[in-house]
């Protein structure tokens, strides 16, 4: 009688396809039970905050969604705003908190607090600040919520993911940063609008830190399933190694000149951590580059270090890292990507 095969099939030898394709990243834990009640909670009320919280609403992926800051007015304010447009929206109930009780039972808790990155500061001049800030959030999320999956949108994230690891005792799976998700994004467009083609057919990572030694990952852009570096030789079409470098100081530069105009990101950081919280509560196993235990990952061994690296995630975070193959100049600079970050991490004395 003929046995079918389960959708994880082996391949030649008993290999398991889906081991090679993604390596689970360390100290993780298994996948938490799916409760049918979903919960959101959204630490901070600001632009970017409110942001997240709009866009979420608008693509139906919560039954409750709380709303928690320290501005008791602003934050009533905000809530009843979201309120107000009930009819327009999925039916969800939205709830104003400065008492971490009211985030109890979340499935998935996301903090953008943080004080706002001025025009021309790096993301890593902010981490002092925050630190401290984080050591009110996340031991009561993590209280409350001890089954959540923990995002940190508030940079520097990379440092902050770190430091919401250490603070919150949860296994590294069930804690990711935001990362390089937008700056990816934004990658996906620059080339787009080079090739003058849709995004969405453009695959295309960025990887290491969320900042200035952010690392594009030439090597593996594809559009349309056709991989361009290698088409671009075989074609025998010339292109220059500066050029695309000035492509990857765009997407570096491309939040600074926002910021600088507006005086602030919200909208494409809202879009982005909304698509990663319907990844996660919906357990669609998509791949994104966010911040993860990067240790043991592209020659990373020293220490403990979360930077962005091509993730799987769904209901308990992060399923695996995808291993995408790296030249030796990206997996040079990915490993000094780390360095900088672990230099940082050094002086924080947790």
């Amino acid at each position: 009688m003929h046995k079918s095969t389960s959708s994880s099939s082996l391949g030649p030898g008993g290999l398991d396809i889906a081991q090679s394709f993604f390596k689970p990243i360390e100290k993780s834990s298994p996948p938490t039970p799916l409760n049918g009640h979903v919960k959101i909670t959204i630490v901070g009320a600001g632009n970017v905050g409110m942001a997240i919280a709009q866009t979420i609403l608008t693509q139906d992926l919560v039954d409750e969604l709380v709303l928690l800051d320290a501005n008791p007015e602003k934050l009533r304010g905000e809530v009843l705003d979201l309120q107000h447009a009930a009819a327009f929206l999925p039916r969800t109930t939205i709830l104003a908190a400065t008492d971490y009780a009211a985030t109890a039972g979340s499935g998935l808790c996301i903090i953008t607090a943080g004080a706002r990155q001025s025009p021309g500061e790096s993301r890593l001049n902010l981490m002092q600040r925050n630190v401290a800030l984080f050591r009110g959030i996340v031991p009561p999320l993590a209280k409350w919520s001890p089954e959540a999956v923990l995002m940190v949108v508030s940079n520097p994230v990379d440092v902050l993911t770190y430091v919401a690891w250490k603070l919150s005792g949860f296994p590294s799976n069930r804690i990711i940063g935001s990362g390089t998700n937008l700056d990816s994004s934004r990658f996906r467009f620059l080339i787009a609008d080079h090739l003058d083609v849709n995004a969405q057919d453009v695959q295309a990572y960025i990887v290491g830190e969320h900042g200035d030694s952010s690392v594009a990952l030439w090597s593996s852009i594809s559009v349309g399933g056709v991989p361009v570096l290698s088409f671009l030789e075989r074609q025998q079409i010339p292109y220059e190694l500066e050029t695309l470098e000035q492509i990857r100081k765009e997407v570096v530069q491309s939040a600074y000149e926002v910021i600088s105009l507006k005086g602030y990101t919200s909208w494409a950081i809202g879009y982005s951590v909304a698509g990663l919280a319907r990844t996660i509560l919906r357990d669609q196993r998509r791949i994104h580059p966010v911040s993860v235990l990067a240790k043991g990952f592209y020659g990373i061994e020293n220490g403990d270090v979360f930077l962005s690296l091509p993730a799987q995630l769904g209901r308990s975070g992060v399923l695996g890292v995808t291993n995408v193959h790296l030249t030796e100049e990206e997996s040079r600079r990915l490993q000094e990507s780390a360095e900088t970050i672990m230099e940082v991490q050094s002086q924080l004395g947790i």
